[in-house]
């Protein structure tokens, strides 16, 4: 089971209160795991501004995914069966390639990444590895699990599909764990496509109050991912 962080010693602003249409929230505060958690359970996700401040926002409207929603074309599904795909294998290694300042989600610092990795190690941070052939790391994505609630923050590919397919894994283990609400914090065509859709932040909020209560984990051990049998199910 993930171990309780610390009390947020912040007062975090309350999403219900702000203005339609208002994405943030506040400025300032730290990344203890205390902080980062108790943001998360709020509707609240940390990233920096331009000027290099830390900021708290609360997309209107959110981005989820809905679990049973996910688009899995006929090219993604042959993809499928070339990858090896992990849980919590490289947590490290996905989260410096996600940060890749080569990247358009550049954005993610030494301090985020520090910050989620002790999420990790705690047990509230996890991701999704995809290896070729040759066993090398070639895609993946990583996010904040809490109950039946997966926060996606950033995912990566060198070869092609390997994010998706990363993102294949990752659905296939919160429907087989009981989550019910795959956060994606503001929707692209990119995750449009894939399913991704807009609901209003009421809607997040009352969604997200019932997915972190849930008395569930997605992440325990259960048997290893079938690639093949998600093949299956996707092609279904």
């Amino acid at each position: 089971m993930p171990t309780p962080p610390p009390p947020c010693r912040w007062d975090l602003p309350d999403p219900a209160l702000a203005e339609p249409g208002q994405d943030l929230l506040a400025v300032g505060a730290d990344l203890d795991p205390g902080t980062v958690f108790a943001a998360y359970c709020r509707g609240l996700f940390p990233m920096h501004l331009d000027t290099g401040e830390l900021a708290w926002w609360s997309p209107d409207p959110r981005g989820v995914l809905p679990l049973d929603g996910l688009r899995v074309s006929k090219s993604l599904r042959s993809s499928i069966r070339h990858y090896t795909v992990t849980v919590d294998a490289a947590f490290a290694d996905v989260m410096t390639a996600c940060a890749d300042e080569r990247r358009d989600q550049g954005w993610i610092t030494p301090d985020f990444v520090e910050a989620y990795t002790q999420l990790h190690r705690l047990g509230w941070a996890h991701s999704v590895e995809t290896w070729d052939d040759a066993g090398r790391l070639v895609g993946g994505l990583y996010g904040v699990s809490i109950g039946g609630f997966f926060a996606g923050e950033s995912m990566f590919h060198d070869t092609r599909d390997a994010s998706k397919v990363a993102l294949v894994g990752l659905v296939e283990r919160l429907g087989h764990g009981g989550a019910t609400l795959l956060d994606v914090q503001w929707t692209t065509p990119h995750l449009t496509s894939l399913g991704a859709v807009d609901v209003p932040r009421p809607l997040y909020l009352d969604l997200l109050a019932e997915a972190t209560t849930l008395p569930v984990d997605p992440f325990a051990p259960f048997d290893p991912y079938d690639a093949d049998q998600a093949a299956r199910r996707a092609e279904g």
